[in-house]
């Protein structure tokens, strides 16, 4: 399993922000759509049916170096796990032919996430959503190098602007 940018990419799936938290709840990406799975059971909008959608609320990278950013994610999840706390929410924000949406999702950066990486991946789900871009290029991914573990931010840039090239 490996983060790049807004999406958590395993061997058989693609997520926004985050796989399934504790309570279940996930953002799942497919060839047909996306899936939203919480406590109140799936829903599910055909790429047809979406006519935007975008993550809101993405925590950000501070501007301290990675190792003080690392410790400091150590501590956030430490104090947060101590206190019951899970990792920051972001909103997915969707607009479909039935209306707006939005859905809860779970940022996977404990540090947050750089602006370069968000702005790709923003890029990559509205190509999603257009069509001109496909998730399985993701799955094929996860199943040859999920498993080494999140790549560096220049590789996960690099990954997301191949993608969203097609």
């Amino acid at each position: 399993m490996a983060m790049v940018g807004l999406f958590w990419v395993t061997p058989d799936a693609v997520y926004v922000g985050s796989p399934p938290a504790a309570d279940g709840g996930c953002v799942r990406l497919s060839a047909d759509g996306l899936e939203a799975l919480d406590l109140d059971g799936s829903r599910m909008w055909a790429w047809e049916e979406v006519h935007s959608a975008a993550v809101e609320d993405v925590p950000t990278e501070g501007p301290a170096g990675r190792a003080p950013k690392f410790l400091g994610s150590v501590v956030s999840a430490a104090v947060g796990a101590f206190l019951g706390e899970g990792p920051p929410e972001m909103t997915l924000r969707l607009e479909t032919e039935y209306g707006p949406e939005e859905l809860k999702v779970y940022a996977a950066a404990a540090g947050g996430y750089g602006a370069e990486e968000a702005a790709l991946s923003q890029g990559l789900l509205a190509r999603f959503v257009a069509r001109t871009a496909d998730p399985r290029v993701l799955e094929a991914w996860g199943r040859e190098h999920g498993l080494e573990g999140t790549p560096k931010p220049h590789v996960r840039e690099a990954l997301l602007q191949t993608w969203a090239e097609g």
